[in-house]
């Protein structure tokens, strides 16, 4: 560990420590076509897992709130999508590319919709009264993450459910020995194009620098007429919406979800959440990658390892930087 601390401290630091991950499997697992495979499974996976865990660094990087019930959003996202696609089951088999965009397009918006409706009352009704006590956070939004689940059950059933794929997601790419999934390359640009997204409104939008600013002091941005109240709940949408899109792209992925997929994701989001750096969007999409590469190196190498994997992860990188990869600056 103190070795590879050294390497990529001269190599450009954390930034780098996918990089040495790559290498590393490379040189573990030897067949180049093999290791290319899992890497792009690894990204893929990383980008998604980086739509559900982004919303929550978001809002707990700004607005100082520890919200367990994220995943939640998470679930309905998965279940509200997959229920688009199967009423549209028929464009999506379809020859035609607009059709095949259309279905999934209107899975992906009724899920971030439902994202932005359910974050608005769940700041309203259950964030909002607990605001600067983070004790009282967790046990309520671990309720609201049971009762999700119940409500999930009773309307979905505990029946596993098959989600279906646009046409022009399925089959791969061919190139030489390796084998790329079209829809792994789909999630990873759509989870790169998010983050970029997110970064350049945050950085340099007004609306971002307002909301850094009533981070820094609210009183002092709402002396000057600002309602930072309203942004604050504009982030926690966007952060419940964001979970909402991870969760509709990880039911395409996974191709079979079930209730306890928000409580299965809720650890992953976490250990990302916290590798990455609590409060870090770029910590987050670090850690994410890093996460997602680990567990397809590992799951071929050491299968047994598999499950164990993050939790290894997060116990060496804590070791070395106790703060995360990339904490947020406050």
């Amino acid at each position: 560990m103190e070795q590879l601390a050294n390497l990529l401290g001269r190599f450009g630091g954390v930034n780098l420590l996918p990089v040495a991950l790559s290498l590393i499997a490379l040189v573990l697992i030897g067949a180049p076509s093999s290791w290319a495979t899992l890497t792009v499974a690894g990204l893929a996976m990383g980008m998604m897992v980086f739509l559900m865990a982004s919303g929550l660094s978001l809002v707990f990087g700004l607005m100082d709130v520890l919200n367990f019930g994220h995943s939640a959003f998470v679930s309905f996202g998965a279940f509200i999508a997959a229920s688009v696609l199967a009423a549209l089951g028929g464009w999506l088999g379809a020859d035609s590319l607009v059709l095949n965009a259309l279905a999934l397009i209107f899975a992906l918006v009724a899920a971030m919709a439902f994202g932005l409706v359910a974050g608005w009352f769940f700041e309203t009704i259950i964030i909002r009264p607990v605001y600067r006590d983070h004790l009282r956070q967790i046990l309520i939004t671990m309720g609201a993450l049971i009762i999700a689940e119940q409500i999930i059950l009773a309307i979905w059933g505990g029946t596993p459910i098959t989600v279906g794929r646009p046409h022009f997601l399925e089959g791969a790419l061919i190139l030489g020995d390796v084998s790329i999934e079209i829809y792994r390359i789909f999630a990873f640009c759509l989870g790169l194009a998010v983050f970029i997204g997110l970064y350049a409104v945050l950085n340099r939008t007004r609306i971002g620098l307002l909301i850094r600013a009533g981070v820094e002091n609210r009183e002092m941005v709402e002396a000057m007429g600002f309602r930072i109240d309203r942004l604050f709940v504009a982030v926690f949408m966007l952060g419940s919406a964001l979970a909402a899109l991870g969760g509709a792209m990880w039911a395409g992925y996974s191709t079979l979800i079930t209730p306890a997929l928000g409580g299965e994701m809720m650890i992953v989001v976490f250990i990302v959440v916290i590798i990455g750096g609590l409060g870090s969007v770029p910590g987050t999409l670090l850690g994410a990658i890093v996460v997602g590469l680990t567990a397809n190196y590992v799951g071929y190498l050491a299968p047994k390892l598999a499950l164990a994997s993050n939790m290894i992860l997060m116990m060496a990188i804590l070791m070395w930087r106790p703060n995360g990869l990339r904490p947020a600056i406050k």
